[in-house]
């Protein structure tokens, strides 16, 4: 294992409350959720691939570099950490890719997950915490959105999850392994503390373009894919939700877990959609900057609008989100992204 060089920021003192083992923990979400483990008490080992992860997101805890696909790296991660719990990330998320390229997502998050659960039941671990995704639901009809919707997905990267949600209640059935999948709707911002944000490589995501067009100015465009959907202003609704949220519905799902409770599924978002235009509008304003875009044309299987109900997570985590507002969430992302500009010496 390799180390953080400085010591956890924000670190609990006092006894540990276990070991989580966070595969993909040097990506975006999976970095943030570190952070909030240790911050309760937990102690944090990531396993990854840095393949699509940060290195410099690896800060509260030592890493493991290793791929979910190697069945004998997982082995000796466990053999080595002896988890009482796993946090589990690591996967791929593009939805254009996974069109073009099907097998690697379902090799990745469906076989690499396959892995992961029977490393688990191998070593006696008992309890799991999954990212999974509104993109199982696919397009659905009824807004907004709870866990007892239809889950039609219409690309590779949410069958793949779902694949893995059917993985999960049929372990808990024949061993016992006790999951919580959660749903994520649109994941934004960044460490309210400036330490770690949203990066990706390449930049697909809505917000951190937006950003990147009001940095560069004329430099950069962002492309907003259809302005002509059934919404108010013509494009599409999201709903997004605070990483750092995020991060404390991980935090819940973990202690229910601990506590005995049983597999489930839930939904994590605001219960608020906002549209890809109030999203460019925002952004204009906390900057005091134009947001370069142009208007191109829809994405295949784009739904109008992605809205949750948060509800069932109220009710079995006790937990709700409480950064909902585009202002709270982009001014966060816009501090983090300004941080990384001067740090790197050049616009994000």
């Amino acid at each position: 294992m390799t180390f953080p060089h400085d010591p956890p920021a924000g670190a609990a003192t006092g006894a540990s409350r276990g070991t989580v083992l966070v595969t993909g923990g040097a990506g975006y979400v999976g970095s943030h959720c570190c952070q909030a483990f240790v911050k309760a008490g937990w102690n944090v080992v990531v396993f990854d691939n840095l393949s699509r992860g940060w290195r410099d997101f690896v800060r509260w805890g030592p890493l493991i570099e290793g791929d979910i696909l190697d069945a004998d790296a997982l082995a000796r991660a466990f053999a080595e950490v002896k988890p009482d719990a796993v946090a589990h990330f690591a996967a791929l998320a593009y939805v254009g890719e996974s069109v073009d390229d099907p097998g690697l997502y379902y090799r990745t998050n469906a076989c690499g997950t396959l892995n992961l659960l029977e490393a688990m039941v191998a070593a006696g671990v008992p309890r799991l915490v999954f990212s999974s995704t509104c993109a199982t639901y696919g397009e659905p009809q009824l807004m907004p959105i709870g866990e007892d919707c239809p889950q039609s997905p219409v690309n590779p990267y949410g069958w793949s999850k779902l694949i893995v949600e059917r993985m999960l209640a049929d372990f808990d059935r024949a061993h016992g392994l006790k999951s919580v999948a959660l749903r994520y709707f649109n994941a934004a911002g960044a460490d309210p503390g400036g330490a770690i944000g949203e990066r990706h490589a390449p930049e697909t995501h809505l917000i951190p373009l937006a950003i990147r067009a009001a940095e560069r100015g004329g430099d950069f465009a962002l492309t907003v894919f259809g302005d002509d959907f059934a919404t108010p202003d013509g494009t599409c609704i999201r709903d997004y939700i605070h990483v750092a949220d995020l991060a404390e519905a991980h935090l819940a799902a973990l202690a229910y877990l601990v506590k005995g409770g049983a597999t489930t599924a839930l939904n994590l978002g605001t219960g608020q959609g906002h549209s890809v235009r109030q999203v460019i509008d925002t952004v204009a304003r906390l900057a005091g900057r134009l947001v370069r875009h142009s208007v191109g044309s829809r994405r295949v299987g784009d739904p109008p609008e992605l809205v949750a109900d948060p509800s069932r997570a109220a009710a079995v985590l006790g937990w709700q989100a409480r950064r909902p507002g585009l202002d709270a969430i982009l001014g966060d992302a816009l501090a983090w992204h300004e941080r990384e500009r001067q740090r790197q010496g050049t616009a994000v």
